[in-house]
């Protein structure tokens, strides 16, 4: 099977790049021009598209004689907040259309989307999936748009969506922060450290997606994704400091006014240097949320799918990882 791959130079791409070509299959991944693609060269069985999500041209040579489509690019900070839904919901329109006119070949449409496109639990079990979405952040409601333009084409080619919460896992830059809090044993936090999450190894996220391209499941099916637990903050904590063997003794929580404040200044430099950043005001919608919890039992089940790594282990490994690295 041939699979054109969005976001393959990132953090979940890598992953589901590496499992596709560990299996066998050929592997085309979209990337632009200024991409690290060193992890990806190494691949065997692993072709290169030059193009972009916003590059409508790019797409439709991108898309030639593939047999599923598995998009996981997409903008996690951005500028301004129009460009979340510019890339995440208007470069799957542009995806999805060039998919569309190889309908005939293109066994699968596969979006990674994410569980800020539902949003937050207020009480610490699983959201409903039935339930009306509430995301609340400009990056969820982007996500929730793309899955719009994909459902609604979901009678035309076969649609599936992933929806992970937090990843993390070797590669992965975004879980370093903590990990480095705590080696330095001082680690601040919003709320309170008994707000409860759902986590997701980037491998066992990746083979979720692998998964939902070679199953047969109902067009414009959702599926979340988590290891089967949600885990307090407090947890987190004890778990990376057992990974680490250090303990973080200084432990404060952060009150919203201050990070409001923060916030502001993050963004006026985002301004000043014409740079994304990933502090916002708006990302505080989602940092002092209550929780963020989902649960995968109908994915186990329609997908024939499985976690193997749990946090405790997933930290350990991602600890090795990041020290083998010289990340940490």
């Amino acid at each position: 099977m041939k699979v054109l791959l969005t976001g393959g130079s990132g953090f979940l791409g890598s992953h589901i790049a590496e499992q596709l070509t560990a299996q066998g299959h050929t592997v085309r991944a979209l990337v632009r021009k200024t991409s690290d693609t060193s992890f990806l060269e190494k691949l065997d069985g692993l072709e290169f598209a030059e193009g972009a999500i916003s590059d409508v041209p790019s797409l439709e040579r991108a898309v030639e004689d593939v047999d599923a489509v598995i998009h996981s690019a997409g903008l996690v900070k951005a500028k301004k907040p129009e460009d979340f839904h510019r890339t995440n919901c208007g470069g799957t329109v542009n995806l999805l259309d060039a998919a569309l006119k190889h309908r005939a070949r293109i066994k699968r449409f596969v979006l990674v989307s994410s569980l800020a496109a539902v949003g937050p639990s207020e009480d610490g079990s699983p959201v409903d999936p039935d339930n009306a979405p509430g995301p609340v952040t400009h990056y969820g409601r982007s996500k929730l748009a793309a899955e719009h333009a994909v459902l609604g084409k979901k009678a035309e080619i076969p649609v599936t969506i992933i929806r992970p919460p937090a990843i993390y896992g070797p590669r992965d830059q975004e879980i370093l922060a903590f990990f480095k809090a705590i080696k330095n044993r001082v680690i601040p936090y919003f709320g309170t450290t008994d707000n409860r999450v759902s986590m997701i190894y980037g491998a066992d996220a990746a083979a979720a997606c692998i998964r939902a391209v070679v199953t047969d499941t109902p067009s414009g099916s959702a599926f979340f994704l988590e290891d089967g637990r949600a885990y307090k903050f407090s947890d987190m904590i004890e778990q990376v400091e057992q990974a680490l063997g250090k303990r973080a003794w200084l432990r404060f929580p952060i009150p919203r006014p201050i990070m409001t404040t923060a916030a502001l200044g993050s963004e006026l430099y985002g301004k000043v240097a014409n740079k994304p950043v990933m502090l916002t005001r708006d990302k505080l919608n989602e940092l002092f949320a209550p929780h963020w919890v989902c649960s995968a039992e109908a994915t186990r089940k329609a997908l024939d799918w499985e976690p193997r790594v749990r946090f405790d282990e997933g930290a350990r490994i991602t600890a090795e990882w990041y020290r083998d690295a010289g990340w940490l």
